[in-house]
């Protein structure tokens, strides 16, 4: 799932998906960190009424990360409708409610302890006051579903890694990124208060996340953990922990269910509590929203495409 154009902005010109844009499911089968399949979605300019046709393609191989590659198209249509694609996979785009929470105060308190290198500073907040700062908004989405047949063709292993990239076209004929999520929670730790990190990690691959963003994360989580004194050795704890941070992919085993939790990362299902695992993770000590799924006001579906339904 890709969410863009989030209500909580206020008012835009044209809501939706960028005409301009290239919205991409990434796709790693032998843990390199480079992808080995891209499904890519482009959209129409929006009619009258504010539908937008798009077309997926499927991109395999090298290929798979030129933005200028062809690939082949798997589905087309229209937002608001179930898509059923050539190679069985489906997908949707269209306005949903957020299935997702967050607690503002806290949210932007972890920032600052990790722009910082302080603790988790609450001020006179208290769980009492915890707010979904996401109820009752409504978030573009796009919603891919694979088979598992599609992924393990061609001798690819049963774990994989996955991230979604956005890109818009540039003037001069390119394409640039500027939106790139694997990990959940990764940019509220580390870029509320560093735009330039922020834009950086976006433009980049997970690939180059290591060596470009290791020692620098690291130094993050080993200063917050040493002002909590939880660890005989911060530094320790934050080289193993940077260690699963990056490169910044969501991994995935092929047939199990999705959980993020403390014990393992596999997938994210819509009611993990992901705030709370990364920021306690990073932290080395106890982190929460005190908030869960019960805050949110648009509850997600059974079936597909799973999103909670626009009100």
């Amino acid at each position: 799932m890709i969410n863009v154009c989030h209500s909580i902005a206020g008012d835009i010109p044209v809501p939706g998906f960028h005409p301009e844009g290239m919205y991409e499911f990434k796709i790693d089968l032998d843990g390199d960190a480079i992808e080995e399949i891209t499904y890519r979605v482009v959209f129409d300019e929006p009619d009258r009424h504010g539908v937008q046709r798009y077309t997926t393609r499927r991109i395999e191989g090298a290929a798979a990360a030129d933005p200028f590659s062809g690939g082949t198209v798997v589905a087309d249509g229209a937002t608001g409708i179930e898509i059923t694609g050539a190679d069985g996979c489906r997908v949707w785009a269209g306005r949903a409610g957020d299935p997702f929470w967050i607690e503002p105060e806290v949210l932007h308190a972890v920032g600052h302890a990790f722009q910082d290198g302080t603790r988790v500073d609450l001020g006179s907040w208290t769980p009492a006051a915890a707010a979904n700062l996401f109820a009752g908004h409504t978030v573009y989405s796009l919603v891919l579903e694979l088979p598992d047949s599609a992924l393990l063709h061609g001798g690819g292993q049963s774990r994989i890694g996955v991230w979604a990239v956005a890109s818009l076209a540039t003037d001069a004929g390119g394409w640039r990124p500027i939106n790139r999520v694997g990990l959940p929670m990764i940019h509220p730790l580390f870029t509320q208060f560093d735009e330039q990190l922020g834009d950086d990690l976006n433009a980049g691959t997970p690939a180059e996340d290591p060596a470009a963003y290791g020692a620098l994360l690291t130094g993050r989580i080993a200063a917050v953990v040493a002002a909590y004194g939880t660890a005989t050795d911060p530094r320790d704890y934050a080289v193993r922990l940077v260690e699963r941070l990056l490169p910044n992919v969501l991994p995935y085993r092929i047939g199990s269910p999705a959980a993020f939790g403390f014990l393992d990362w596999n997938g994210r299902s819509l009611i993990d509590n992901a705030p709370d695992v990364m920021f306690s993770l990073a932290c080395n000590t106890p982190v929460g929203l005190s908030i869960g799924r019960e805050s949110v006001t648009a509850r997600p579906r059974s079936m597909f495409p799973y999103v909670p339904l626009a009100h």
